[in-house]
């Protein structure tokens, strides 16, 4: 999850770090994009006895996902299937939102 937070603040830097190369460009969206998958990764295999976890680093993921894409979108890199992906994780938040709110209802009674 540590290297995911890296990626996200500066992908340039790991990479720099790991293979030492320097990247620019669609590689620093990519990955920052990365970045973001590892910190969901890493809330859905956090340690502990709440077996909420996994949803939480979907929700994470997408969520950031969706934002994250949407911003590369609107500073001019959409491809043909930016938006459809976009669109695609907002309906996964949606639905892991509602799954959220039904397991807390669910306890309740």
């Amino acid at each position: 999850m540590g290297t995911g937070l890296l990626l996200l603040a500066s992908p340039a830097i790991v990479v720099s770090l790991l293979f030492g190369v320097e990247i620019s460009g669609i590689s620093l969206v990519l990955g920052r994009f990365g970045g973001i998958c590892l910190v969901g990764l890493g809330l859905a295999c956090w340690p502990g006895h709440d077996n909420r976890w996994p949803l939480y680093g979907m929700l994470t993921y997408t969520l950031l996902a969706m934002i994250y894409l949407a911003v590369v979108g609107l500073s001019g890199y959409a491809g043909v299937l930016l938006w459809p992906a976009v669109v695609a994780h907002a309906i996964l938040a949606i639905l892991l939102f509602r799954a959220r709110f039904r397991e807390e209802r669910a306890r309740t009674i």
